[in-house]
C-alpha cells in the first residue's frame, strides 16, 4: 500500500480513525470481491479518499458490513465500508495501476519491466483496465477520462524541456483526479458540489505529482531517470509555495461542498495533506525513507518543521542546546570507565506495523506516555515519535 496521506491514530481520534480504517479495509475487501485477490495490491491511501467523499456526502452517511478477521488488524474483526463508495474507489484505484503497470512493462522498469515477468504483467494490465472499465460503466463513471491522461502524460513528458511549465507537466494528473473526485458528489446525489470536488481533485493531484517528484528527486538523479522538478529546474521553494498554495485552495473549496458529515474529509485533505508537504519538503529529521529530497533556504525549512522539546531515548531533539562533552557521567578518574549502558539492550518487538497504527498486529507500540507512536517499532511509515506526532 502507498499514497502520501498517511495519519496516525492520534491525530484522527478514537471515532474518525475506526471510520478511517472502515475506508482503507473497505477498498481492499472491493477490489478483491470485485477483481480478484491480485487486485488488492492496488489498494492505497490516498484512493480511500473518493470512497470518504462520497460517504461524507451521502444522506445517510457511510453504509458497513462486519469482515472477518486479517493479519493487518492483529486478526481481529471490525466494521469495513460498502456499497458504491468504495467501489469507485476501487476502479479508480485499480484503473491508474493498471496503466501504471503498463508503463513499467514499456519501459522495461521495475519488478514489471523484467523479462521473465513482463508478459504476466503486461496482461494482469490489460484485464485490470477491462475490468475497470466495466465497473465504472456499472457506476456511471466513464474511465476513458482516466486512461486519456495517462497517454497525455506520457506525451507530455516526452515533449519537456527547460522551457516547459511545470504546472503543465502535472495537469494529466490534475485531470485524472479532479473527473474522479467530481463523480463523487454525482454518485452521492449531491450534484451541487461537482464544481468545488472537481477543483477539489484538480488541486489533490497537484500535490500528490509534486510530493511524488519531490520524494524521487534523489534516486531519480542517482539513476538518470525522468523528473519533473529536474527537467524544468524547479527550485524547491518554488514546488513548496505551489503544494502550500494548492492545500489553501482545497481549504477554501471545502468550505462550499455540502457534506452530512464533514470531519474526516477535512482531517485527510487540509491537515494530513499539509503534513505530507511539510513532511516530503522538510530537509532536517531523522533518517527514514520519507526524509527531504531537496534543498529548501533556512526560513522555509523552519516553517515546515515545528521546533520539538526534550529528548527521547537518549536521540537529540531540537530546541534545546548540544550539552557540553561528558554530561551525564562521572568525570575522568574517577575509577573506572562507565559503561554505555547497564545490563542487556532492550529487545525491539515484533509485529507487522503499518502507517496507520490503529488496531493493527503492533498495536502496543504507542505506550511511551508521550500521546505518539513508534516508541519501539516505525508505525506511520516515519520511523520515530519526534517526527509522527507532534
Amino acid at each position: 500500500m502507498f499514497g502520501i496521506i498517511r495519519p496516525c491514530r492520534h491525530r484522527l481520534g478514537e471515532e474518525l480513525g475506526a471510520a478511517w480504517l472502515a475506508q482503507l479495509c473497505g477498498l481492499c475487501l472491493a477490489l478483491r470481491d470485485d477483481h480478484g485477490q491480485s487486485a488488492r495490491i492496488a489498494t492505497n491511501y490516498d484512493g480511500l479518499v473518493i470512497s470518504a467523499l462520497v460517504d461524507a456526502q451521502a444522506a445517510g452517511g457511510a453504509t458497513t458490513r462486519a469482515a472477518g478477521p486479517c493479519p493487518l488488524r492483529g486478526m481481529r474483526r471490525a466494521d469495513v465500508a460498502t456499497g458504491d463508495s468504495v467501489r469507485l474507489a476501487a476502479t479508480v484505484s485499480l484503473v491508474l495501476a493498471a496503466a501504471k503497470v503498463r508503463d513499467h512493462v514499456a519501459d522495461g522498469d521495475g519488478m514489471a519491466g523484467t523479462a521473465g515477468i513482463r508478459p504476466a504483467a503486461r496482461r494482469i494490465a490489460q484485464r485490470w483496465a477491462r475490468q475497470g472499465t466495466d465497473a465504472g460503466a456499472e457506476l456511471g463513471f466513464d474511465t476513458a477520462v482516466l486512461l486519456e491522461a495517462v497517454e497525455r502524460q506520457t506525451v507530455v513528458e516526452a515533449t519537456a524541456g527547460p522551457d516547459t511549465r511545470l504546472l503543465d507537466l502535472t495537469e494529466p494528473t490534475e485531470t485524472a483526479t479532479a473527473a474522479a473526485f467530481g463523480h463523487t458528489a454525482i454518485l452521492a446525489g449531491r450534484p451541487g458540489n461537482a464544481a468545488a470536488l472537481t477543483e477539489i481533485g484538480r488541486m489533490f493531484g497537484r500535490v500528490a505529482h509534486l510530493l511524488d517528484a519531490a520524494e524521487d528527486y534523489v534516486d531519480d538523479a542517482a539513476q538518470g531517470k525522468w523528473n519533473p522538478l529536474a527537467v524544468t529546474a524547479t527550485p524547491a521553494p518554488e514546488a513548496y509555495r505551489l503544494c502550500t498554495d494548492a492545500v489553501l485552495a482545497i481549504e477554501l473549496s471545502l468550505a462550499d461542498v455540502e457534506f452530512t458529515d464533514r470531519r474526516l474529509i477535512e482531517k485527510l485533505l487540509v491537515q494530513e495533506l499539509g503534513r505530507a508537504v511539510r513532511r516530503t519538503f522538510r530537509q532536517s529529521g531523522r533518517s527514514h525513507r520519507h526524509r527531504a529530497t531537496v534543498e529548501i533556504p533556512r526560513d522555509a525549512r523552519e516553517l515546515l518543521a515545528p521546533p520539538t522539546r526534550g529528548t527521547l531515548h537518549g536521540r537529540r531533539r531540537r530546541g534545546y542546546p548540544q550539552p557540553p562533552p561528558g554530561y551525564g557521567y562521572p568525570p575522568p578518574g574517577y575509577g573506572y570507565p562507565p559503561p554505555q549502558y547497564y545490563g542487556r539492550p532492550p529487545r525491539r518487538r515484533g509485529g507487522f506495523c503499518l502507517p496507520f497504527c490503529e488496531g493493527f498486529a503492533c498495536a502496543e507500540c504507542c505506550n511511551c506516555g508521550e500521546n505518539c507512536c513508534c516508541c519501539s517499532c516505525e508505525c506511520c511509515g516515519e520511523g520515530c515519535c519526534e517526527t509522527c506526532c507532534d
